[in-house]
């Protein structure tokens, strides 16, 4: 029933083989439901865009237990095939635990694990590795293996023979080529709208798919799992007479949402209608509400700042309605960005700070509301997830922006972060709506109290 694609650790091929596999399953003309472990974005858009059917996100962490094994067993049994990307490696979880990690999925699943290796540089050591990584937790069962970054038939040869002293199945050996590399950006993989030529390169992947991986094993592996329920129990039930259509940006500087999110809306009665900033498009007129996902603005920041309609638009929604922002939809509502070279670039103006490239921050966090804004109320508790290099600089608060929740999470002090106030909600922090009710019920409160 399914399996998880794993590895080592990261940029080892979990991505690349996904992908083949996706273009395989195409060329028998098959369909196949992808997830990926844990909060990524860039990641499910290459899984969304190869498939033409939306990866959706599976986290113990943000969704809880009962959202992930329902959305798996439903959404994965509608298709002919179906598997699940894992996070990371295979036992990297929160700090130095294994919490959160691809492991703890794949065994509260109970799906098996293909294990990708990035087979550069590796002979006979090659064993003890993966002696390691199936050895470390017996309730895991790794399938086999597929080995990535091949040098030569001379170098295949020596790794399954290793792979066979110590039993363990190969699923594969891919070679080092061009047609395998796929191009990455500061925060993983680049943006699947960045992918020239995608259907060519499908083509090609299936090809390679079916010359250097174990296709008949793989495709026992890859069978669905049965779907139990019909019906989604998290997505609410709309209520009679209400329709407030909900602006979502979506363009090449916003684009990190997770595909339940509009689902969830336009279940509740909140028509989703696209708003490309980076257009320089008005708001639409009809809309009662306002999303601005994280994404990268900062390489589209002269585009944005010259984006004037766009940006007086803004102005005058956050006078009127209720706008969510996070992450890089944050910093647009700030006074300026500075670009990748360090130019400054004025945005919207709302907010009282403005951004520059900084240090890495990543990690869940717990949250505690301090203050009202769309989607809180002061005490309310979630679970999100932040990932970010841009910073914030020369900030404050005053009579019309409150600090919006104190955060705490792994290796770190509890600190404020973020801006609110009775229409507006920004933060670092992505949230998972769809697996966290209260957002949606102060969301649906606030929209209809504007509109």
């Amino acid at each position: 029933m399914a399996c998880v694609i794993s590895a080592i650790s990261s940029n080892s091929g979990k991505t690349l083989v996904s992908l083949l596999l996706i273009s395989w399953l195409k060329s028998i003309n098959k369909t196949v439901q992808t997830f990926k472990v844990g909060p990524d974005y860039l990641d499910p858009q290459q899984l969304t865009a190869a498939s033409n059917k939306a990866c959706r996100n599976l986290d113990l962490i943000l969704s809880g237990e009962t959202w992930v094994k329902e959305n798996f067993n439903h959404f994965g049994g509608l298709t002919d095939y179906s598997f699940i990307e894992g996070v990371m490696g295979l036992f990297d979880g929160i700090g130095s635990s294994s919490k959160g990690s691809t492991a703890e999925l794949a065994k509260f699943l109970s799906l098996p694990v293909v294990l990708i290796v990035d087979a550069r540089g590796k002979a006979a050591s090659l064993a003890a590795l993966i002696k390691g990584f199936s050895e470390h937790d017996k309730e895991l069962k790794i399938a086999g293996v597929i080995l990535n970054n091949v040098q030569s038939p001379r170098h295949q040869k020596i790794l399954l023979e290793v792979l066979d002293q110590i039993n363990i199945k190969s699923l594969g050996s891919l070679p080092s080529c061009k047609d395998l590399y796929l191009p990455a950006r500061h925060l993983g993989l680049a943006p699947a709208h960045e992918i020239k030529d995608l259907e060519i390169k499908i083509k090609k992947w299936a090809s390679i798919a079916k010359d250097f991986l174990d296709i008949e094993s793989l495709r026992r592996l890859l069978l669905p799992p049965k779907a139990i329920n019909k019906t989604i129990y998290f997505l609410q039930k709309k209520e009679p007479g209400f329709i407030h259509p909900i602006a979502i940006a979506d363009d090449e500087a916003f684009h990190f949402r997770y595909q339940e999110t509009k689902e969830l809306l336009e279940r509740n009665g909140m028509p989703t209608i696209t708003w490309k900033p980076l257009e320089n498009e008005q708001i639409p007129e009809e809309a009662k509400g306002l999303i601005i996902p994280g994404g990268f603005p900062e390489q589209h920041a002269t585009q944005l700042s010259n984006s004037k309609i766009t940006l007086n638009s803004i102005k005058m929604f956050s006078k009127k309605f209720p706008i969510y922002a996070e992450c890089g939809g944050m910093m647009l509502l700030g006074k300026s960005i500075f670009d990748i070279e360090g130019r400054e670039h004025s945005m919207a103006g709302i907010l009282p700070f403005k951004a520059k490239k900084g240090d890495l921050e990543i990690g869940y966090r717990e949250v505690t509301s301090k203050n009202k804004s769309p989607i809180t109320n002061p005490g309310n508790k979630l679970i999100g997830h932040e990932f970010h290099r841009w910073e914030i600089i020369n900030s404050n608060y005053n009579s019309k922006i409150n600090n919006l929740w104190d955060i705490k999470g792994w290796n770190m002090e509890i600190k404020s972060e973020g801006f609110c106030n009775h229409l507006i909600h920004a933060s670092w922090i992505h949230l998972h709506w769809s697996s966290s009710p209260l957002i949606v019920e102060n969301w649906k409160r606030s929209i209809i109290k504007h509109a």
